[in-house]
């Protein structure tokens, strides 16, 4: 996605599949992910705006505005984006993802597994 305007609040809400690229310095760091698996992809959000401190939540006017603490909106004092993803397939570097509501070139500032409720598993 390339337009912030266009783009889905949330990545459920019709997000397309997106490949998210690693420097070969950090691909060993894939090891043992998979397709089919869920993981949380922190992002730098480096186009948000960090002076807002209050908004209308999902930017609906008719709603009272809110602290963005309490919100998912990406303007925040430090822009830390949380994508929960789903993998569908890895080619070398590239890793496409089901589900990120974020824009092209975001910069990736880490990938952690969802855990399950048997937290022994990982």
């Amino acid at each position: 996605m390339t337009d912030p305007a266009s783009a889905p609040n949330q990545g459920d809400e019709g997000a397309p599949d997106a490949w998210v690229s690693f420097e070969p310095a950090v691909l060993e760091a894939l090891d043992g992910i998979r397709a089919g698996d869920e993981v949380i992809l922190l992002t730098w959000l480096d186009r948000a705006r960090r002076d807002i401190l209050r908004v209308h939540p999902r930017g609906d006017v008719s709603r009272p505005q809110q602290g963005v603490f309490s919100t998912r909106s990406p303007h925040r004092p430090n822009p830390i984006g949380l994508h929960r993803v789903e993998i569908a397939s890895i080619e070398g570097g590239r890793v496409r993802v089901r589900n990120l509501e974020a824009l092209n070139g975001t910069p990736i500032v880490d990938v952690k597994p969802v855990l399950s409720s048997d937290i022994s598993e990982r």
